[in-house]
């Protein structure tokens, strides 16, 4: 078995609620606390998304998750917006979101908080239902494949790309994490954007009876990764996990974002 075959054999046993709660309910979900690490991801969303240059027809989000809140922001700038998981089971859980099925994630907090972040107007339920309707599609994706949405969407095809703990939460080792932020990097077009957010200094997390192996990756590894990738770096954020936010589900000491733009060299 390859190590990316083990890698997939151990996301089988991925329970995307229990991910859910480990990380998008308090504490690490704490709306009451601006140094909470879901306050944090969302300013860097929503403050980038706001200077007008991430917009146009496509925006893709790999490796989405059971998750929506890091398209929030900017899915107000895009006709279209395309969530993509390798698991069926967070597909699922996404389309229960977009389909308001009985027993979906509540996603409201998160609505009306990036709602105020923005200040542009109108109701959290509004932005809501915008969102709904711009997601054109879930799709299966493999960031190890050279064309990782196979024949949907093929090359310098889309706008802007949004991966949020995805590339070393997949990956088997470094080399393949490089390879793997190449390959969805060649879905974008020349000049398009990069909005990446991950975990710094962990190696595995929980998500029910699954323990996933990560790729400890430091700010100098993830800013080389992008370099090589052809990317200008545009902005580099780090935020520490407090200790009162380490709460077992993983070990990870920090996050990053970065906001990167693709040269025309790619």
């Amino acid at each position: 078995m390859s190590n990316i075959e083990s890698v997939a054999q151990s996301y089988q046993h991925f329970n995307p609620r229990a991910y859910l709660q480990n990380n998008y309910v308090p504490p690490r979900a704490d709306f009451s606390n601006e140094d909470s690490v879901v306050q944090w991801k969302l300013r860097c969303l929503a403050d980038t998304c706001a200077t007008g240059e991430i917009a146009g027809q496509t925006l893709v989000d790999i490796g989405s998750g059971p998750t929506i809140y890091q398209i929030l922001s900017a899915s107000e700038h895009f006709a279209e917006v395309v969530l993509t998981d390798y698991l069926e089971v967070n597909r699922a859980e996404l389309r229960r979101w977009l389909q308001d099925e009985p027993g979906a994630f509540d996603w409201s907090p998160y609505m009306k908080h990036v709602s105020k972040l923005e200040r542009t107007g109108g109701t959290w339920q509004e932005k809501q239902q915008r969102i709904r309707e711009r997601v054109k599609k879930v799709l299966p994706v493999d960031v190890h494949q050279s064309n990782p949405l196979g024949e949907e969407m093929g090359t310098a095809s889309v706008d802007t790309l949004v991966t949020t703990f995805c590339l070393e939460a997949c990956s088997p080792n470094l080399q393949m994490f490089n390879k793997a932020l190449g390959n969805i990097t060649s879905l974008l077009k020349p000049g398009g954007h990069l909005l990446f957010i991950g975990a710094l200094e962990e190696s595995y997390y929980l998500a029910g009876e699954a323990k996933l192996n990560v790729v400890p990756v430091t700010e100098e590894i993830v800013r080389n990764a992008l370099s090589d990738a052809s990317y200008k770096i545009k902005e580099f954020k780090t935020y520490v996990m407090p200790p009162a936010l380490k709460v077992g589900v993983d070990d990870v000491n920090g996050v990053f974002f970065a906001w990167a733009q693709k040269q025309d060299s790619q």
